[in-house]
């Protein structure tokens, strides 16, 4: 999830509504906010400054400033690619694709909460499609280059382009699917607790 971009965090300063927390053992001790290295508490004031908290996942990178920095720095540039709402899509396709569940239960809230998108939407980006047509292609995409490890065929390739998005566009659309894919792996690995609304296993379509 990224630090700041369009339509992502602004405005939203509390807690997510209904939260349940999954009672799974993270596998590395998660540290409080004030018990966060010094040089990563910039960014995680940042964070609650803007969601008036500081989710696990956060807390959890602020053990290694390097990470949490080097993963914000790419988080807060990609954040400004595309529209918020293919942004959210191709997080919730590498995350179904790889499993996540905390970044699904995290996607799901922002879509949900923040870019608006209504559940029949989600739903579909989870499985690497949309209603709408141009975002089709950029989910499905994102979504291939799980599967594939980047290795998309041609065709693959080429429908991205023939819905009308530039080469920069489909540069921006693999960084993105890097950035998800390290916080999907960071929270697979870890096995961070979720502290978002958690969401129910998605129905073939």
């Amino acid at each position: 999830m990224p630090l700041n971009g369009r339509g992502y965090y602004s405005g939203s300063k509390a807690e997510p509504t209904g939260m349940q927390l999954r009672r799974k053992m993270s596998r590395i001790a998660i540290p409080g906010r004030d018990d966060a290295p010094a040089e990563s508490k910039t960014i995680l004031d940042n964070v609650y400054r803007m969601l008036g908290f500081v989710p696990n996942h956060y807390r959890l990178m602020s053990i290694s400033p390097n990470a949490l920095g080097g993963w914000a720095g790419l988080t807060g540039a990609v954040s400004k690619a595309l529209d918020v709402k293919t942004r959210e899509g191709i997080a919730l396709a590498v995350s179904e694709a790889n499993g996540c569940d905390y970044c699904l239960a995290a996607h799901s809230y922002v879509s949900t909460n923040l870019a608006k998108i209504p559940p029949e939407e989600i739903a579909l980006n989870r499985q690497g499609h949309s209603g709408d047509p141009k975002r089709q292609a950029a989910v499905a995409f994102a979504k291939a280059l799980i599967e594939t490890r980047g290795k998309v065929s041609d065709a693959q390739f080429a429908a991205v382009k023939d819905a009308g998005w530039t080469d920069a566009n489909i540069v921006e659309m693999i960084a993105l699917t890097a950035q998800f894919l390290l916080t999907n792996f960071m929270n697979n690995a870890v096995q961070t607790p979720i502290d978002f609304p958690e969401v129910s296993p998605v129905r073939a379509v």
